[in-house]
This record gives structure tokens, sequence and C-alpha cells, in this order.
């Protein structure tokens, strides 16, 4: 007993900072749709902003109460202008757009934290009554998360109470239901959004700022932060804030225990509660079923042959690629070689988000696993390379038909954050499982044979496989299986209605898609010499998730030409200045607000408007 009580309260203290930044992010997705990846953005510039006014602020309690409230002012502050300056621009977009233009902002705003605050953690000097203790139970527990303990439910019921008796709540719980009703009755949605961007930043800032006296401001808090939010937003159920509130004391106190009891497993606990969750409870805890409109990605048009002038032009792109190798050196010879993964890495993601409708946020799992099962057979059993290159998508696709037995039942954000759990208990896996994979160290040593390591046969190796999965997955979409599988994306009753399997054609969609994403795995490895558990992390699902956005959903070359765009962007940029991220989420951002359909969807429109004219 004497253990238990500390433990809980940590879990507690934890639970309502966590639910401090969730409850903002789920009133902004309950109005606006948005998934906003930014979130954890605004509470790492909640922390960096607090830090300034504390430190310059005298230390007694009440000044440390007035500087939260003008870090919370200061947050919701930039959380309007993020809003009125690039969210207000795409509200028209497709949701995974609005995703993009958020992660722009991310990299954005991680230059200009570093610009202004520098590289170094900055923590709060805490002065006394911060540092005090409460003897409870025969146990010292520091006064300050008891503070913190009680601060969560004051905020959730402030928020129910603005919610629930004022009539500026009553038109955002109205627009949480029906955004188009709430429109035809005359309410002016832009300053209602302005409003709830305010309000979630401000609990955003609010969170950064009140966890500095237990941690410092640091560049990290983004990620690492909003992952968690995510989670909590989606186990609570999309749009409820008691949902969110139940949540975070559930994951808050599993932690607490979790790292006394089973320490392995801390890493993918959150991942595996809300897996659990939504296997049982496809829409969380207490959230509503979403429509059938909002399950579809993007409603694609007849997908039709290219016409001749662009099959010559494509041809001829091709022709270039070949001939590459006389031309340039071998740096960029690796670089193109880079490219060619990233082709089927893009490829088989589009392949399930853009005519399956399954966006995921975790598909960095099947390349992890095709690398580690190459890996792997070249360690245990000395397999060659092409041995490798074969093991590699069966491995994945074995996997992903396990796995698809759980996503396919769900739809929308709930299945997307389902692939981030996978893929997230697929990294704790290789980061931990020192014995088999290497830890952190990697499997070490998966060179290709002698005839493939020079760089223009490996190249060239690398590009025949990618034109082949993209001609191969193209044939797959043209097929009447690929025509099936819009009609289920784009309505689940009307393809069940003809005699449609939904579940299967998904599940179809899954194998494919993982197994081409497992050679894209392989081909990486053996080019790097090595295999390591950073090829599942969230930053590199995000990168595939960023190369079919900035091409396009609606086209089959879109994920080539955002594939083609990303590695060129990102390795011009981060060879010519320090501030690349700043940049590149410029660039995104543009991108999204001046083509919302993506590069080659433009181009598309652009194509048949010259044409009609």
């Amino acid at each position: 007993m004497d253990s238990i009580i500390p433990q809980l309260l940590t879990g507690l203290a934890g639970a309502s900072s966590l639910f401090l930044v969730a409850s903002g992010l789920t009133i902004i997705f309950g109005v606006t749709r948005i998934v906003n990846f930014s979130h954890g953005s605004l509470m790492m510039l909640g922390a960096y902003i607090g830090w300034s006014i504390l430190t310059r602020l005298p230390r007694d309690p009440e000044w440390f109460v007035l500087g939260i409230i003008a870090t919370v002012l200061a947050t919701a502050l930039i959380g309007v202008l993020l809003e009125m300056v690039v969210l207000r621009r795409v509200y028209r977009a497709p949701e995974l757009f609005q995703l993009l233009a958020t992660f722009g902002v991310v990299l954005i705003l991680q230059d200009v934290t570093l610009w202004i605050w520098g590289p170094v953690e900055l923590p709060l000097p805490r002065s006394r009554w911060l540092r005090g203790f409460v003897e409870i139970a025969g146990n010292r527990f520091p006064f300050y998360d008891l503070i913190l303990i009680f601060v969560g439910p004051v905020v959730l019921g402030l928020l129910w109470l603005v919610m629930n008796r004022t009539r500026w709540g009553t038109l955002v719980r109205a627009a949480t239901l029906d955004r188009e009703m709430v429109a035809a009755l005359g309410v002016d949605q832009r300053l209602l959004f302005t409003s709830v961007f305010a309000l979630g930043a401000g609990l955003a800032g609010l969170g950064g700022v009140l966890s500095l006296p237990n941690s410092s401001a640091n560049l990290h808090i983004d990620l690492s932060v909003i992952t968690d939010a995510f989670v909590v937003v989606v186990v609570g159920g999309l749009g409820s804030l008691p949902g969110a509130f139940v949540a975070s004391l559930l994951i808050g106190i599993l932690q607490a225990f979790g790292i006394v009891l089973v320490p392995k497993i801390t890493l993918v606990l959150v991942f595996l509660v809300m897996a659990v969750v939504l296997v049982f409870r496809p829409n969380g805890l207490m959230g509503r079923p979403q429509a059938e409109a909002r399950e579809a990605t993007v409603a694609a048009p007849v997908v039709r042959a290219a016409p001749r002038e662009l099959r010559i032009l494509g041809g001829i792109a091709l022709l270039l690629a070949v001939a590459a190798p006389f031309f340039v050196g071998d740096y960029y010879l690796t670089v193109l070689t880079d490219a060619c993964v990233a082709i089927v890495f893009a490829a088989s993601l589009h392949f399930m988000m853009g005519p399956g409708g399954m966006a995921s946020f975790g598909h960095a799992a099947w390349f992890g696993i095709g690398a580690y099962g190459a890996g792997l057979l070249a360690q245990w059993l000395g397999a060659p390379m092409p041995i490798g290159l074969l093991a590699a998508p069966i491995s994945a696709g074995i996997v992903a038909a396990l796995f698809g037995w759980f996503v396919v039942r769900l739809s929308g954000v709930y299945l997307s954050m389902l692939t981030l759990a996978f893929a997230q208990i697929v990294w704790a896996i290789s980061f931990q499982w020192v014995e088999v994979t290497g830890g952190d160290n990697g499997l070490l040593g998966l060179w290709p044979p002698e005839w493939a390591r020079d760089p223009s046969v490996y190249y060239w190796m690398a590009l025949i496989l990618s034109v082949a999965v993209a001609l191969l997955l193209r044939r797959a979409l043209y097929a009447p299986y690929g025509y099936a599988l819009r009609a289920a994306r784009d309505s689940v009753t009307r393809a069940q209605s003809i005699g449609l399997d939904v579940a299967r054609l998904r599940m179809v969609a899954l194998i494919i898609a993982g197994a081409a994403c497992g050679l894209s795995g392989a081909l990486f490895a053996y080019a790097k010499g090595g295999v390591f558990p950073t090829y599942i992390s969230i930053p590199h699902s995000v990168e595939a998730l960023l190369m079919v956005l900035l091409g396009g959903l609606q086209t089959m070359t879109g994920p080539i030409i955002g594939a083609l765009v990303y590695t060129g962007l990102a390795d011009i940029l981060m060879r010519s200045t320090d501030l690349w991220r700043l940049v590149l989420g410029t660039v995104i951002v543009l991108l999204v607000v001046a083509f919302p359909e993506g590069i080659a969807g433009a181009a598309r429109r652009l194509w048949l408007r010259g044409r009609e004219a």
C-alpha cells in the first residue's frame, strides 16, 4: 500500500497534464475536423514562452499564476494567427491535405523555436514553494504534482460550463455534430473556427507552461506530446471531452504503474491500450460513429489511361533515369537510389490510401519488417541478397495479413491511429529485443554481393524494381479489383448492396501495400549496409504521408512525383541551409494552399482544362 499511493498520485498528475493538451486537440478536431499535427508544437511554444516569462518574474506564487495566464494568452494569439494565415485557406481541402499543412507548420515552428531560443534545454529554476513536499500516508509527495492533479478536473469543469451554459458553447457543440447546418443558420463559421482554435491553442500552452517545473523546454516536446495526445483523443472518442478525460486517467495511471511492474513495455503501453480499445470499441470509449462521408479519403474521378503525350513524357523521364549513371557522380547516384526506394515506399502507401481510402500513420512498420526480414536471414542463414529481397515482401505481407483482421473493421482517423499503434509496437520490439535485432545498434554488415556493390549497378537494380512495382500496382488498380476497391472506399453501403466483400477488398489492399513496402525496406537496408529501429519511427511514416499527399491522391503518378519532389527538396535543403525545416515546411504549406489536390492532381486539372480550351 505504501508504494501504491505514490504511484497512483504520480499517474493522476501525469493524466492531468496529458488532458490539458488532449482537450484542446479534441475541441479543435470536433469543430474544424482538422487532425492538427501542430498541436504539439503549440505546447512546445507554451513551454518556451512560459520559460521566458517566468524567469523574468518574481518567484512568488501569485507571479507564477500571472505568468501562466500570460503564456496561455500568448499561445492562444499564436493559434489565432496560425488559423487565419494557414488553416483558413485549407478548410475546403481534403482532410489529409489539412494534416499535411499542419505538419508543414510543425517543421516551420521547430526551426523558428531553434532560432529564437537555441538548441539547449531550458529548465525552469524552481522556487522554494515549488520544491515543497506533502506527507501522504507516510510518503512524501511533491506539492506541485498535487496542484497538477487539481488543475485537470478544474479545467474539465470550466470547459463543461462553457460548452453547456453559454451560447458560444452551444454553437461549438452544434458545429461538432453538423457544421453545414450551423452555417445554414447564419453563424459566422470563420469567427467560430478562429475562437475554437484560440481555445485549443491556449490549452496546449497551458499544458506546456505547467510542465516546466517537472521537466524543461526543449525541441523534442512537439512530436512526443502530439503522439500521446492523439492516443488520448482516439481512445476517449473523437470530439468527446469527457472521453478525453477518462482516457487521460486510464493512460496516466497505467503508465505510472507500468514503469514499476512491467518496465519493458512502457515504450508502447499507451499504444497497446489504444489497440485493445479500438478492437472492442471502434469509435473509442465515448465517441460516436463517424458519418460515411467522412470515412472516404478523396472521391477520385474515373480512372482512365493517360493521354499519349503524357506517356511520351513519362518515357523520356525513364530514359533519362536509365542514363543517369553516365552523367552524375556516386553521391547523386546514392540520392537517386534513395528516390527509387521512396517511390516504392510512397506508391505502396498510395495503393491503400488513395484507391483504398485507408490512411496509415504507421506505414513504416512494413518498411521495417521487410528490412529486418532480409537482415535476419542474412545474419542467421547467410542468405544472399536475391533471397533477402524475395523474403522481405513475403514477411511484410504475412504480418500485414495478420494485422489486417483488426484494421479493416475501422475507418477514418481510428484506422489511421491503429496503424500508428502497430508501428510503435513493432518499433519497440526492434528497439528492445537486443538479442535478435541488435537493439539501437541495429543489424550491421548487410551489404549487396560483389556484382551489385558498384553504385551504378545497384541504382539500376533499384530503378528496375521500383518501375516494376509501380507498374504492377498500376495494373492492379486498372483491373476490376481496383474499381471494386474504389467503390468500397466511396460508399461502403452501396458496395455491399451489389455484393462486394468490403472487408476482403481492404484486406487484400493492405497485404499488397505491406508487401510492396517491405521490398522498399530491404532495398534501403542493402543500400545502407544495415537495419535500424529508426526505419520504423513515426517521422519515417510521416515522410511517406508527405510524399503521397504532395504528389496527390487522385492520380497514379502522384506518389511517384511526390517521392521525387520530397527526396530532391530534402537533399538540396539539408545541404544548403541549417534552417532546412523552415524552408521545407514553408514549401509544403504553400503547395497545399496552391495545389490542394497535390502536384500531380493540379497538373492533371490544368492539362484537362487546356485540352478543353
